[in-house]
């Protein structure tokens, strides 16, 4: 997986950090395959062309095989609200009864259901992920966003 350096500058060290644990848990543990039947293994490639993402599929050895431009129009509420709820709940940790901590856990895994299946939504009739991989890459597509 590669992240291209002109749309994603270097965050502050707990960004990139969240970064960098998103792009491992996504390596390590993932369903994704084409639906146009190319094989794989596949190398990706997330850049950003205006308002878009571009999720810049290639072969082993790096050939282009597809890429999807996906508007992110669609995200901005749900990442902002996402990022919001997760600033909640770190700080809830630090001294809230379990109880509420509890409840904004709830609603943050509510959340980033809702983005994983956006995400999945947006991706049909050309990539398929499963449930976790959409969670992963949903994860992935918030620490991009971090930029404070």
């Amino acid at each position: 997986m590669d992240l291209d350096s002109a749309s994603f500058g270097r965050a502050r060290p707990d960004i990139e950090h969240e970064r960098q644990v998103a792009i491992f848990d996504l390596l390590a543990d993932n369903r994704f395959s084409l639906e146009s039947g190319a094989a794989g293994p596949y190398r990706l490639r997330l850049a950003m062309a205006g308002d878009r993402l571009n999720v810049e599929v290639s072969d082993a050895g790096g050939a282009p095989v597809l890429s999807v431009p996906l508007g992110l129009g669609s995200f901005r509420r749900l990442v902002k609200d996402y990022t919001l709820i997760c600033e909640s709940y770190y700080d809830a940790i630090k001294s809230a009864p379990p109880s509420r901590i509890e409840a904004i856990d709830m609603g943050r895994r509510a959340m980033h259901n809702e983005g994983s299946m956006l995400l999945t939504e947006r991706l049909r009739g050309r990539i398929t992920v499963d449930e976790p991989t959409a969670r992963r890459l949903f994860t992935l597509l918030c620490a991009l966003h971090w930029t404070a």
